[in-house]
């Protein structure tokens, strides 16, 4: 089967929808289907290559020029419209694979609905809530969760977080394109349940399947050390470990306030990339706090490998990170947010420990728990490696593969 995926982003852009993308790519190839990437493109990098039998193709889009419209200049994300030259790009790629099924992820879906053809399977992962939500996240201004979708209310919030022009214009664009596009889809994957849900797809009788995110299968037995310089950073005695972006709703403020109140408290390191949000914690953290950014995956992989215990701290309904699959398959214990995707992959008692979100004294008594008790944070972490293998992509992909024959055989 020739397979097309589209993503915003793609390695070596760090990031959990990035890693999956790529992952899913290469393993389609190691089970004989042809697979091509087209993704925006970036400086330095050749507009074409092979990256593990899956074709990459980096197309230049007409935002990418606009540099207003952009907070990070390193993350210029795709917007909910069609972009002329991602399309026209696009065009030549689909003209010239010929492609059986196009799986789109988020927003990348929309600079190809000015090319689609009933001819072809279209597959949506929704790795978040951007078919309802203009900031992808559910939240209704700094920190409410948001109760779904209004014509009243999602203006405002977008033109606060954005900005007049583009939370306009990006309102407008789910809005308008919202009924082309969910009948245009075969089948969306929400990667959890809460991502289902808070995407409205069974309110909207829209055919989806719940799949997760997944690591590669060698992610389980990889014993290789952070390479230099990275190894050099880490500190040489046992830490706990947060990876992610550096947002406010990821919980990083929270995770502050609870290692502040940790005694005799073993260094946190914070491994992430920048977003459009300033965090002042950051700027200045607290004493045995080690901030590093953009780190390549095996660098991070290694830092779980040398952890203590991870925390994933979220405020959020965080869909399905694969942050927390990576750190159970490297056989560390996990204190997450008992919230969104999180309840899916941490098991309260036994793989790891849930904290109430936003409440840096649960999340303090957790890590307490786990720090005291080296026998407990060994047996977690055992179970959390055993409990991986469910997030692998033996166990996924072929779930994926199975949409993909199942909607190609309707198109046909």
């Amino acid at each position: 089967m020739r397979i097309l995926q589209l993503a915003q982003f793609y390695p070596p852009l760090i990031g959990g929808e990035e890693n999956h993308v790529r992952n899913l790519g290469i393993a389609l190839a190691e089970r004989g289907h042809q697979v091509a990437v087209a993704t925006q493109a970036v400086d330095c990098l050749p507009d074409v290559a092979d990256d593990a039998g899956v074709e990459v193709h980096r197309l230049r889009s007409t935002t990418q020029g606009i540099g207003w419209l952009y907070a990070n200049p390193q993350r210029r994300l795709a917007p909910p419209l069609p972009d002329p030259g991602f399309v026209r790009g696009l065009r030549q790629v689909v003209d010239r694979f010929q492609p059986d099924v196009v799986h789109a992820h988020n927003w990348a879906i929309y600079s190809y609905l000015p090319l689609y053809r009933r001819r072809r399977g279209l597959v949506l992962s929704l790795h978040d809530y951007s078919s309802v939500c203009a900031k992808k996240t559910l939240i209704w201004g700094a920190s409410e969760l948001c109760p779904g979708p209004s014509i009243s209310r999602c203006p405002t919030c977008a033109v606060d977080h954005y900005g007049a022009a583009k939370g306009l214009m990006t309102v407008a664009g789910l809005f308008m394109a919202d009924r082309f596009l969910t009948r245009a889809v075969d089948t969306f994957l929400p990667v959890s349940s809460a991502v289902a849900d808070g995407n409205r797809l069974s309110e909207r009788h829209l055919p989806f399947k719940v799949i997760p995110n997944f690591v590669p299968d060698a992610l389980l037995e990889d014993e290789t050390p952070a390479s230099m310089p990275y190894a050099e950073q880490l500190p040489s005695e046992p830490f706990i470990l947060y990876v992610g972006a550096f947002a406010r709703r990821k919980g990083i403020h929270v995770l502050l306030d609870a290692y502040r109140s940790l005694p005799d408290a073993p260094p946190l390191v914070l491994i992430g990339y920048d977003t459009s949000e300033a965090l002042p914690e950051l700027a200045s953290p607290p004493p045995g706090v080690d901030v590093h950014r953009n780190w390549p995956h095996d660098a991070v992989m290694a830092a779980w490998r040398r952890a203590l215990v991870g925390v994933v701290p979220s405020t959020w309904a965080d869909p399905c990170p694969t942050v927390a699959i990576e750190a159970m398959a490297a056989g560390r214990p996990l204190i997450a947010s008992c919230i969104g995707g999180l309840t899916d992959l941490v098991q309260d008692g036994e793989n790891g420990l849930l904290s109430t979100p936003g409440d840096h004294r649960v999340l303090a008594d957790a890590l307490k728990t786990l720090l005291n008790d080296p026998p407990l944070a060994a047996r977690m972490g055992e179970a959390g490696r055993d409990r991986a293998r469910r997030f692998t992509a033996s166990a996924v992909v072929d779930q994926i593969a199975q949409v993909y024959g199942s909607v190609a055989s309707r198109t046909q």
